[in-house]
């Protein structure tokens, strides 16, 4: 035989008294608290992703392909400008790939600013051991 209480809510347990402990009030939300932990977390990753650009990030090492021409079967001309601090120096990495997208060249080149100045244009020939499709500068980094 079941046991009905007009105070309790339709497919709710009913438990006996004394048997199971004393039952929890449902606690106090605090969702003010949970928002301030959120955003005090979310300001801490920002400076330390910022501390940490600035550290090792280069955001001073900037190349941009002028144009790729000369091509042969055994390799192509790329001229490229590349901003450095002013009258540093740079290391940057040329790729040729073919048409089917395989690299066909790869080479370190290592460009120099002249005293004063802040970019430096350069052509190279790159060696391919196959027909390229197109030449491009890969990164630069500060020289070694």
């Amino acid at each position: 035989m079941t046991e009905t209480h007009a105070t309790v809510a339709p497919g709710a347990p009913i438990f006996p008294p004394g048997r199971y402990g004393r039952r929890r009030e449902p606690g106090r939300r605090r969702p003010l608290l949970a928002a301030l932990l959120a955003a005090v977390l979310v300001a801490a990753l920002g400076l330390l992703t910022v501390k940490l650009y600035t550290q090792y990030g280069d955001p001073e090492y900037d190349a941009q392909v002028i144009t790729y021409t000369g091509i042969t079967d055994t390799e192509v001309l790329v001229d490229f400008r590349v901003t450095v601090p002013e009258g540093g120096s740079a290391t940057c990495v040329l790729r040729a790939r073919s048409a089917d997208g395989a690299e066909v060249g790869r080479e370190e080149v290592t460009v120099t600013a002249r005293p004063g100045e802040r970019q430096v244009t350069t052509r190279h020939r790159l060696a391919t051991s196959a027909r390229p499709f197109i030449g491009e500068v890969l990164r630069c980094r500060p020289a070694a």
